[in-house]
């Protein structure tokens, strides 16, 4: 062996070639490291992004049909509350006139009368008419309301009542049967169905969503 080879220097320089070899290593390593870190870095971040923006999609596109459903229901609510106000302005209107009286009041009561009776099975009845109808037509109604009805075998007598007003309360002899055909209680009975024929007329409803009423 040559002893020119086992010098200090040779030594030295030999370590130091493989400190260099070393490192180089060390920093290939490293830096195969860090790409592999900063690629894995940058697909958790896109991967973090996107479930950011398909979360945020999602919120955006579930409080854009929250917001849709509240509007629909508010503007449903809005619509519904001005067709009660409407149809409530209505009704308002018909207990006005009905008040004021512009009408055949003789015809009126007859006309009452003979519905009630005709609802009511009996022979005897007794029609309950207002003070003032009663002063001005007076008992001779028992015969045209019998007269109208064309059955001689009716007793009608007609009774004046301080509380009926607008209209007529009809009882059997019995008081087994009654109805109340005043002007007002009438427009309560048939104020249902009233209602959702002025409501389908003025295309205010739907006519399969609208309920009826019995007279």
């Amino acid at each position: 062996m040559n002893m020119a080879e086992n010098s200090p220097e040779t030594l030295c320089a030999e370590i130091r070639a493989e400190a260099n070899r070393r490192r180089d290593d060390i920093l290939r390593r490293a830096k195969t490291e860090a790409e592999s870190i900063l690629a894995t870095a940058k697909n958790e971040a896109e991967t973090i992004r996107r479930k950011q923006r398909e979360q945020t999609r999602a919120e955006a596109a579930r409080r854009r049909k929250l917001t849709l459903a509240t509007v629909a229901l508010e503007t449903g609510r809005l619509r519904t509350a001005r067709i009660e106000s409407l149809l409530e302005s209505v009704r308002e209107e018909i207990r006005r006139r009905l008040a004021v009286r512009n009408f055949d009041v003789r015809a009126s009561v007859i006309a009452l009368s003979i519905d009630a009776i005709r609802q009511m099975r009996n022979n005897n009845y007794l029609v309950k008419i207002s003070t003032t109808d009663y002063a001005a037509f007076g008992a001779a109604l028992a015969d045209e309301i019998a007269q109208y009805i064309g059955d001689s075998g009716l007793k009608i007598k007609v009774q004046e009542v301080a509380s009926v007003a607008d209209g007529c309360i009809v009882e059997s002899s019995d008081r087994s049967q009654m109805c109340d055909n005043r002007l007002p209680s009438r427009l309560e009975r048939l104020w249902p169905e009233l209602r959702r024929q002025i409501a389908i007329h003025a295309s205010l409803t739907n006519q399969n969503n609208s309920n009826g009423g019995n007279q």
